[in-house]
This record gives structure tokens, C-alpha cells and sequence, in this order.
């Protein structure tokens, strides 16, 4: 009964916030942290489903970004949030893919290479792991 318990609180933890919720998630790692993300609209969601010690918003938040770089394929335009849920807006028109603003959060100053898909113990099926750097 504890397991059951435990199992369903972890699956919360990862379940987006009320606008993005019944969306189906695209899970990405981005330099370690691992990240679920929605897009709905001109908006975009990262829940980090990860545990990471005691992380602060800055090195997260650059990680987010290019995570929802990597799933929208729009540069991001800003990205709100704390260590475990952040929001971002898109900076392009995803049917159009026209670009509608400069990007705030650069992701052309890193170069992720993509390591392909991580096979997790779960039935998930896995998710796309990135190491971005910085030039």
C-alpha cells in the first residue's frame, strides 16, 4: 500500500500545471536535469522531473530554455519559474515557423549535441538526452 501511495505522488509531481495538464509531455535531459514539456499556444512548459540538490533557478532556467528550444523548435523569448516548474513564451509562430521576436534566452550561443534516447528502467519509453555548451 505504501508503494501504491508513494508511486501515485511521484506520477503527480510530474502531471504540468493546471493550463498545460492534459497535454502529453515530450521528456528531454538537457546537462543533466530532466525535464517534462508541454507546448499549448504561444507558451511552453518545463517540469523537472529529476531530483537535483538544492538547485537554483539560473543554472536551471538556462537548461529549461533549451529544453523547450529543443521540443517547440522556437527560441524562447523569456522563461519564468523556480528550480522545479518554469514557463516560457515562444518566440516563433510554430504553424508558421516564422519568427516573431528576438530571443531573450539564446540558445544559438550553445551547441547541444544530441546523445539519442535514454532507455529507462519504466515503461515510458525513454526520453531524448542533449549536452548543450556554451561557445
Amino acid at each position: 500500500m505504501v508503494r501504491l501511495l508513494a508511486f501515485l505522488l511521484l506520477a503527480a509531481c510530474s502531471g504540468g500545471t493546471p493550463y498545460f495538464r492534459d497535454l502529453p509531455a515530450t521528456r528531454v535531459a538537457v546537462n543533466g536535469s530532466v525535464f517534462d514539456v508541454r507546448v499549448r499556444g504561444e507558451l511552453v512548459e518545463a517540469v523537472r522531473v529529476n531530483p537535483q540538490y538544492a538547485p537554483r533557478l539560473g543554472p536551471v532556467r538556462e537548461r529549461a530554455a533549451l529544453a523547450m528550444t529543443q521540443v517547440s523548435g522556437c527560441p524562447i523569448l523569456d522563461v519564468l519559474g523556480d528550480a522545479a516548474v518554469t514557463v516560457g513564451v515562444l518566440g516563433c509562430d510554430q504553424t508558421s515557423g516564422k519568427k516573431l521576436l528576438q530571443s531573450a534566452v539564446s540558445s544559438s550561443n550553445y551547441e547541444c549535441i544530441d546523445y539519442g534516447l535514454y532507455e529507462g528502467t519504466s515503461s515510458d519509453g525513454g526520453y531524448q538526452v542533449f549536452e548543450c555548451t556554451p561557445y
